[in-house]
């Protein structure tokens, strides 16, 4: 509490004139010169001065004290430069109990009469002091029945579907009369290249010095920040869907259950598919002890499988230098290269290792899914050695070859670490797809109707209610039950079917070694969570050899084995 000033020090009397509107269609109806008008004439009429200074803060609610000139005004009061502070009404001032007792019992330390006008009260009475309490009890609790009604008529809007405002977010516009959300083309093909641009880079410094340096700007002509490129890069609104918060609180903070979400809400911008692998890639590529662990970070992928051709001696890993996009590949030595012995071999890399090794198992992939017709020794090599980390490769030993393509020929590689089933190739609808987009419509409807039946000015008697809700039900478990049966038999999936990231980055590194034409490694362990490279490859492969800096053999968990030859 501040201390009591020198009475000395106020000459006169001095009033503080407070007013105050929270919306703009107040200030347009001129309530802030009626206030002003009525505290003047009292400062002349009853108090006999035109000492006074007036204090305004239009447009500022009065839930707390978060507002420039009342502080201002309290700063000037506490040091003594008034002897009144004088309000038109007790809820100009405060409507909570607590910031009023708080601000009440500092003037009355500092010796500072307070003075509602409409309520005809003055705090130097000891009636007038009782009656200020009571009446600001009653302006606390109209604030929070006002509240309660706004925030139940705002959940009512939500579960309908209905927007309830806000920044309308990039790429889009939105009409009020139709309440609805079209693309912006302009700001969506800027969209597209952010996107675009982070898959390319991921970094996010990088895109923002990419934006600002070729005169873009945001929707509010501002210079582009990380922390907006980030919303644009991880808001699920550009799925298509609609989240709404009950609490208000971010997303990651909340019950589910306090959550609103309408799908298909409006036009999206991305795939589900891309958003997903959008998270991965943030979540990879962050900063924070929570998102980017040092295992994480350092991550060896080949560690442990990775042998010395000439003395087969474990080769351990070590952190190379970081290239320019900010990647750290792993070089692997042989551990008796500091022995007396001293094995001679060279250091092999990431480099060099992670695109041989990936392409090698996208290459032998692709080939069983093409499945052609009596297929040769040389067809499998050629279809294996296809890709520039190749370049050095002469040939590969038949024997290997041979026992692999008559694994391929009898329906079975041995690599039954691929997927029951993948994408389809066309992009096309899947069976899963359909149902989970019918689930989203009957889970809207369900929505709809509880909204309807609980707001709506027609009435819906109980028994129709109860009645269209049940069929609705019912669908909904059907579906479920359909879906649980095809996820068992391993039927098609898109990205959405994968409920962790692990699942998830799995899914992602398939789907790029069957569908690339050439596999680029780099990107691949830069966009999922390298562990689960490193868990792929444990799956896959017993042992890698290396030899003076090159691959020359790669041993599968089920005992195939392919020695690749060099000049």
């Amino acid at each position: 509490m501040k201390s009591k000033p020198n009475q000395d020090t106020i000459l006169e009397t001095k009033a503080a004139l407070y007013i105050r509107v929270s919306t703009q269609y107040q200030v347009d109806k001129d309530s802030l010169k009626v206030q002003r008008r009525d505290l003047e004439a009292y400062c002349r009429l009853m108090l006999h001065t035109e000492n006074y200074v007036v204090f305004e803060d239009p447009g500022f609610s009065a839930k707390n004290t978060d507002r420039p000139e009342y502080q201002k005004m309290m700063s000037q009061i506490r040091s003594g430069e008034f002897s009144h502070l004088i309000v038109w009404k007790l809820d100009r001032i405060s409507r909570n109990l607590l910031d009023f007792s708080s601000m009440y019992e500092e003037l009355k330390e500092l010796g500072v009469t307070f003075i509602s006008l409409n309520e005809q009260f003055d705090t130097s009475s000891a009636m007038g002091e009782a009656m200020l309490k009571i009446i600001l009890v009653f302006a606390e609790l109209e604030r929070k029945m006002t509240a309660e009604r706004v925030s139940a008529v705002m959940v009512s809007r939500a579960q309908v579907g209905k927007w309830n405002g806000g920044k309308v977010p990039y790429g889009y516009n939105y009409d009020k009369e139709t309440q609805t959300f079209t693309i912006n083309r302009a700001e969506q093909a800027v969209f597209n290249r952010i996107w675009d641009l982070y898959e390319e880079k991921q970094s996010i410094i990088a895109v923002v010095h990419w934006l600002n340096d070729n005169g873009f700007r945001t929707k509010r002509g501002n210079d582009w920040t990380s922390a907006v490129v980030h919303k644009l890069l991880s808001n699920e609104w550009y799925t298509g869907v609609y989240i709404y918060s009950k609490e208000g609180k971010p997303r990651k903070n909340q019950d589910p259950n306090d959550l609103i979400i309408t799908p298909d809400h409006h036009v999206a911008m991305v795939s589900q598919q891309r958003y997903d692998r959008m998270q991965l890639m943030l979540k990879r590529n962050g900063r924070g002890v929570e998102q980017r662990s040092y295992e994480r970070k350092y991550t060896h992928i080949f560690a442990g499988i990775l042998r010395c051709k000439k003395c087969d001696g474990n080769m351990v890993a070590n952190l190379g230098r970081m290239n320019a996009a900010g990647w750290r590949p792993s070089n692997y030595g042989c551990t008796n290269r500091r022995k007396r012995s001293g094995c001679t071999n060279k250091y092999v890399t990431d480099k060099v290792v992670g695109p041989f090794v990936f392409n090698v198992i996208g290459n032998i992939l692709k080939f069983q899914a093409d499945n052609p017709d009596n297929p040769s020794i040389s067809d499998l090599e050629a279809a294996i050695l296809n890709g520039k980390a190749f370049e050095r490769v002469k040939s590969i030993d038949p024997s290997g070859l041979d026992d692999l393509l008559t694994k391929i020929q009898s329906g079975a590689s041995g690599l039954e670490y691929v997927p029951a089933s993948i994408a389809n190739e066309n992009n096309a609808p899947s069976k899963v797809d359909a149902l989970n987009a019918r689930r989203r419509q009957l889970e809207t409807a369900l929505k709809r109707l509880s909204s309807l039946y609980l707001y709506s000015e027609a009435a819906m008697d109980e028994e129709s209610y109860v009645a269209q809700k049940q069929r609705i039900l019912d669908e909904i478990s059907e579906i479920d039950k359909t879906l649980s049966e095809l996820r068992t038999e391993g039927s098609d999936f898109d990205l959405s079917d994968y409920h962790t990231l692990e699942q998830a980055s799995y899914f992602i590194l398939v789907q790029q070694l069957l569908h690339s034409r050439y596999v680029d490694y780099e990107n691949i362990i830069r966009s999922i969570d390298p562990t689960i490279a490193k868990s792929f490859i444990r799956s896959v492969l017993s042992v890698v050899y290396g030899d003076d800096g090159r691959v020359t053999d790669m041993i599968f968990q089920n005992e195939l084995s392919l020695t690749f030859l060099y000049d």
